[in-house]
């Protein structure tokens, strides 16, 4: 067996276990909200049951119970919303992130993709950028700042949005992007597909000694 075949075969493994493992940890934050939403969803069908029944009979249906969970559920989300907004909230909030959550990068980078879709203004999680490697850009996530103007990144490995590579980078060689973590997720996920309007208007001019 030549040395090249042998390169290329390490390299199929690699990208194999490298997908594999990115796939897994992808899924794995779906999986627990999938998990959470189906035991809050027999909660509220719980809660439901019982209101329904007080209602004059023929009123609403057995049919009617997902419907109601589901809007006492909307209802729920809506109220803790507005809790979040007080400063009470906002300081439960931060202790969860701070002492719980913080280190969890997949629950960083969803509440960023959260914060894109609903237009939070001041977001301050994650950030899409692109990054200077190798005479090119590669797209990033931006993590955060460190001292002397260097920075976290992760460069996601295609198509895992959600694994890959930490590097730590001066500022001179990442770009931030107008777009939402949601967008730069899907770029990755379609191995490029869509770069030309994602990557519209950005500054592509490499850095100095690139």
């Amino acid at each position: 067996m030549s040395s090249q075949t042998h390169k290329i075969e390490l390299f199929s493994l690699q990208f194999i276990k490298a997908t594999l493992v990115g796939g897994v940890l992808f899924l794995l934050p779906l999986v627990v909200l999938l998990v959470i939403l189906t035991h809050a969803m027999n909660f509220a069908s719980k809660v439901a049951e019982p209101v329904l029944k007080a209602l004059p009979d023929g009123m609403l249906g057995k049919g009617f119970l997902p419907v109601a969970a589901v809007l006492m559920l909307i209802f729920v989300s809506f109220a803790a919303g507005l809790l979040a907004r007080t400063r009470s909230g906002k300081g439960v909030i931060g202790w969860f992130e701070g002492s719980i959550l913080g280190g969890i990068p997949q629950y960083q980078i969803a509440k960023s993709v959260a914060e894109g879709l609903a237009h939070v203004d001041n977001a301050k999680s994650v950030s899409p950028i692109l990054v200077s490697v190798e005479g090119g850009w590669q797209l990033g996530y931006h993590i955060e700042t460190l001292e002397n103007g260097w920075s976290t990144v992760l460069l996601p490995q295609a198509p895992s949005p959600m694994s890959g590579n930490v590097m730590y980078m001066p500022a001179d060689r990442i770009r931030q992007l107008d777009i939402t973590m949601a967008q730069a997720m899907s770029v990755v996920k379609r191995l490029g597909v869509g770069s030309v309007g994602v990557l519209r208007g950005a500054d592509l001019t490499l850095p100095d000694g690139a």
